[in-house]
């Protein structure tokens, strides 16, 4: 077991020990939000034939060299046409945008630069070869655009229904146990007995458990009870792909996750170099992965922002390079200095706004960890 260790160094031990990945296939209607398994194919091309940009006429490039040609209109391309005319020197075909484009035309002319009169048309525009999407310039027949780890966003989604597909493979959510620990618990809604206080963690962390794309198993409490705490763990390893414990991971008697881990289980790390969130531990129980993270609100959200969301990332195969779930770096410029940790990485809930071109950030709630409204934009 390490200890003290760096969040790099907490990231690569946790990297080493993932949850398994399996697949299942999926409607499109039912993707969005899911992770690619594998890469995906073009079944066609994209476009699959040349067609017009826009509204016009479909003509020979050559024939419009000069304003005020007229053409012999030879008839209508519309989209989903299957009998489209043949254009020839000195004809013009009306084509809709999206029709395909008639053989022997080589332009569109747009249709507001043009004027008819009975068969004929006049072009009083340019003819250009640009309003003609081509065959494949999109996408060709065999490319695979996406690869395996990407979000399937709604625009990927319709990028999938474009290639032909109607289901796609995509990683199945793996289902992680939320486990609350302590006395001192009392569900929402209850009665709160003498120093008791609302248990929020459990309903936090499965919150973000389910942000990430996992299925969250939220267990009743846990009292300070080893015997109870072995058997919801016990149930948790057989059931679930891995396990999220809150509180209990300090120094203190009571802090029983801790100590039947170094008992019973086998811990990876314990404590990380950072503020908040410094008392975590990563290792498995009965061969299923296991974060014990702190029972302070802010210290459990911060833990699992910068340390399981990563790791779910990555025993979900998901290309965190694409846009992650979880949050975005920006650069802002504080209004008043800040004050870290000798030797630890710490983090600060900031406030931000923008004041012309620049993001200003300050610090305006209180940093305490047990502040959870610190957590919450206002």
């Amino acid at each position: 077991m390490e200890k003290g260790v760096s969040l790099e160094r907490a990231l690569e031990i946790a990297g080493g020990l993932s949850m398994e990945r399996n697949s299942e296939h999926l409607p499109l209607d039912m993707a969005t939000g899911r992770i690619l398994f594998e890469d995906i194919i073009s079944r066609v091309d994209d476009p699959r034939f040349d067609n017009s940009a826009m509204d016009g006429w479909a003509v020979r490039e050559a024939d419009c060299k000069e304003p005020g040609a007229v053409l012999r209109v030879v008839g209508t391309s519309q989209a989903g046409s299957t009998d489209v005319p043949h254009v020839r020197e000195g004809e013009a075909c009306s084509i809709m945008t999206g029709a395909p484009v008639p053989e022997g035309a080589d332009a569109i002319v747009m249709v507001e630069d043009s004027t008819t009169e009975g068969n004929t048309v006049t072009i009083n525009g340019p003819a250009r070869p640009g309003y003609i999407r081509r065959r494949g310039e999109n996408l060709t027949e065999g490319e695979s655009p996406l690869k395996s780890g990407s979000l399937l966003t709604p625009s990927a989604i319709s990028l999938c229904a474009t290639m032909g597909h109607d289901s796609l493979p995509v990683v199945r959510k793996p289902s992680i146990a939320v486990i609350g620990v302590g006395d001192e618990l009392t569900p929402p809604g209850e009665p709160l007995s003498k120093n008791s206080i609302y248990e929020s963690n459990t309903f936090g962390i499965s919150s973000l458990v389910k942000k990430m794309g996992c299925i969250p198993l939220r267990s009743d409490l846990i009292r300070d009870n080893i015997d109870d705490l072995r058997e919801a763990l016990d149930e948790a390893a057989e059931t679930c792909d891995a396990i999220i414990t809150s509180g209990g991971v300090s120094m203190g008697k009571w802090d029983l996750v801790r100590q039947i881990m170094e008992e019973e289980g086998q811990i990876s790390f314990w404590r990380i170099m950072m503020r908040p969130g410094g008392p975590p531990l990563f290792g498995s129980w009965k061969g299923t992965p296991i974060f014990g993270l702190p029972g302070n609100p802010v210290s459990s959200h911060v833990v699992f922002t910068v340390l399981v969301a990563p790791w779910i990332s990555q025993s979900m195969g998901s290309d965190e390079n694409l846009g992650s779930r979880m949050a975005n770096r920006v650069r802002v410029t504080m209004q008043e200095p800040l004050r870290g940790a000798p030797g630890k990485l710490c983090m600060r809930r900031i406030s931000i706004r923008q004041e012309g071109e620049s993001l200003v950030a300050s610090t305006s709630t209180h940093q305490g960890s047990g502040n959870i409204h610190s957590m919450v934009a206002h």
